[in-house]
């Protein structure tokens, strides 16, 4: 069984309530896609908690997903709502740093940034490979090393008890 649907309408107010408080920096020309992290309920919850927790503070996705789902590549200061296995929206997301690579050119920092796991590039290897099998599988694609990956450094800025400095 997968995710919930994503309440787009508690996505939305997340922002309007984000935007309100820091209008500065809610600055994005269109409204923040809400997205889960991984691809079933456990996973998700799990990985959403290391962020919720401060743990995670990076992730990686597959140039072809974004391809796939008709969505523009993030931007350096654009936002996102990470949300729940239930589709309810708990966190706003600022993109930080962002870089496209090879599954070869991620390094210990990143994996460790990533929070997943013993936080070491050996399981981020393992985890991410079987991981990404199973996504580039759902749009029609063989994974393979060689595709494009676009690396991920954010803060979390919403709700304000978790707004950090980056």
């Amino acid at each position: 069984m997968g995710n919930a649907p994503i309440d787009r309408a508690a996505a939305d107010a997340m922002w309007n309530e984000y935007r309100a408080a820091y209008p500065g920096d809610a600055t994005d020309p269109e409204p923040p896609t809400a997205e889960f992290f991984g691809d079933h309920p456990e996973l998700t919850d799990a990985l959403l908690a290391l962020v919720l927790d401060g743990t995670k503070r990076a992730t990686a996705t597959l140039v072809a997903e974004f391809e796939a789902e008709g969505q523009p590549l993030p931007r350096v200061g654009s936002h996102w709502i990470a949300c729940d296995s239930t589709g309810a929206p708990r966190a706003v997301l600022r993109s930080t740093e962002l870089r496209l690579g090879p599954f070869s050119s991620v390094d210990a920092a990143f994996a460790f940034d990533e929070g997943e796991d013993d936080r070491s590039l050996e399981s981020w290897r393992e985890n991410h490979s079987r991981y990404w099998r199973r996504a580039a599988a759902a749009i029609g694609l063989e994974w393979s090393e060689t595709h494009e990956i676009l690396f991920e450094r954010f803060s979390v800025v919403w709700p304000e008890v978790r707004r950090r400095v980056p």
